[in-house]
């Protein structure tokens, strides 16, 4: 059987178990079990790439980072950190764009199934009174939940991007910053055009200070990783131990947090993924592929674009598109930072457009919105971030 035909059938395995809502971790494990039964790999190759995959320095690092993550998202949902925040910004801004814009973009800050869900009702009262269609209110909901992504180290698929092309997390962080821009700058491109800046009512500058405080845990994960350069697990830890002192959280709630950050979830997720990674490499199936490619001419670029965009389109998930086409993409085009952004643009504009996204779904069924509507706003809006992603490959290359 062709390589083409045994990875497109392996895609096809990891797009089918997605749909059928299997954990992400689980599918690139059966999609391992079943790239190793095509290429009729010896069990030892098996267990040596097991080994690999499971005790690699990436992949602890990974399951530090993202067992921490999930531990500092539940302390801030906990504690209210959250709802202190927009309130700073509901007291602080006279510009009711960007009191609209503010319940998304700061629920958003932190990567909860759901949010989509939270933020909704406070982009509905902020709208109150205006005369917008609910598709523009779906659209505003939506959109500005998503920069976030692009660049904070919070999100897993930037984390996934890094550790599995090698690119260090805040170069990848840099040359994403552009799309997170296109993507804000876009939002009020097809959105709130007839919204007037009237002016809000502001707190005292003490209380809006008071409140400003609580936004220091998030700046200093994006200050320590995107300035000073400390890998994300090490800024985590500092910052869960401040935050566990700050709030005299007892030492009988530490068990407690571990058991919500260190789950099997996690833990398989990671699995999974490295493991695929290393199951392409050892069949050869990229070493194949990649001269298969080669052989005919195919270009490089398109590969790069369309690969990430469909398995995002087809998902939903970050993660999926990253981990299921970026082994394959890195041993086509290499693994350079220009490559790796440009692939994780695509994706995730795939991911923006997919019918399947969980924020979108739930986006349209609180508004009611129709989806047509949404879609005349979302699909230019990302045509113009995936022309400035292709402008900077061209810049950076």
């Amino acid at each position: 059987m062709p390589d083409l035909l045994k990875i497109s059938l392996i895609l096809l395995l990891i797009l089918f178990l997605l749909r059928k809502k299997l954990p992400i971790g689980a599918v690139m494990l059966i999609a391992s079990a079943g790239l190793a039964a095509l290429y009729a790999m010896p069990l030892s190759s098996l267990v040596a790439a097991a080994r690999r995959a499971v005790g690699s320095d990436v992949s602890i690092k990974l399951l530090l980072a993202l067992s921490l993550i999930r531990i500092f998202e539940l302390i801030l949902r906990e504690k209210e950190v959250l709802a202190a925040m927009m309130a700073a910004v509901k007291g602080s801004f006279r510009n009711r764009k960007v009191v609209i814009i503010s319940m998304p973009l700061l629920i958003g800050m932190l990567p909860s199934l759901g949010g989509a869900y939270f933020s909704a009702p406070m982009v509905k009262e902020a709208t109150t009174g205006l005369k917008m269609p609910p598709e523009e209110k779906a659209f505003i909901n939506y959109w500005y939940r998503h920069p976030w992504e692009y660049i904070l180290p919070l999100y897993p698929g930037i984390l996934l991007a890094a550790a599995v092309s090698g690119v260090p997390l805040y170069h990848l962080i840099t040359a994403n910053i552009a799309y997170a821009l296109v993507l804000l700058a876009t939002g009020f491109l097809y959105s709130m055009r007839g919204v007037a800046n009237r002016p809000q009512h502001a707190e005292a500058p003490q209380a809006r200070w008071r409140d400003g405080v609580n936004f220091l845990p998030v700046l200093a994960i994006l200050v320590s990783v995107g300035l000073l350069h400390i890998e994300l697990h090490y800024a985590l830890l500092v910052i869960i131990a401040v935050l566990l002192a700050a709030f005299r959280y007892s030492p009988k709630a530490i068990p407690r947090l571990l058991r919500y950050g260190f789950t099997l979830e996690v833990i398989t997720l990671i699995a999974g993924i490295m493991f695929f990674k290393e199951i392409m490499e050892t069949s050869g199936a990229v070493r194949n592929l990649t001269a298969y490619f080669v052989s005919h001419g195919i270009p490089v670029i398109p590969i790069v674009c369309l690969l990430p965009f469909l398995a995002g389109l087809l998902t939903g998930h970050t993660v999926g598109f990253v981990g299921s086409t970026f082994p394959l993409i890195m041993n086509v085009a290499g693994n350079g930072l220009p490559v790796i952004s440009l692939a994780f643009a695509a994706g995730f504009i795939g991911v923006l457009i997919s019918p399947v996204h969980l924020c979108l779904v739930l986006t349209r069924e609180y508004f009611k919105a129709d989806m047509t509507g949404v879609y005349q706003r979302i699909v230019p809006a990302s045509a113009i971030i995936f022309a400035v992603a292709v402008a900077e490959y061209l810049v950076m290359r």
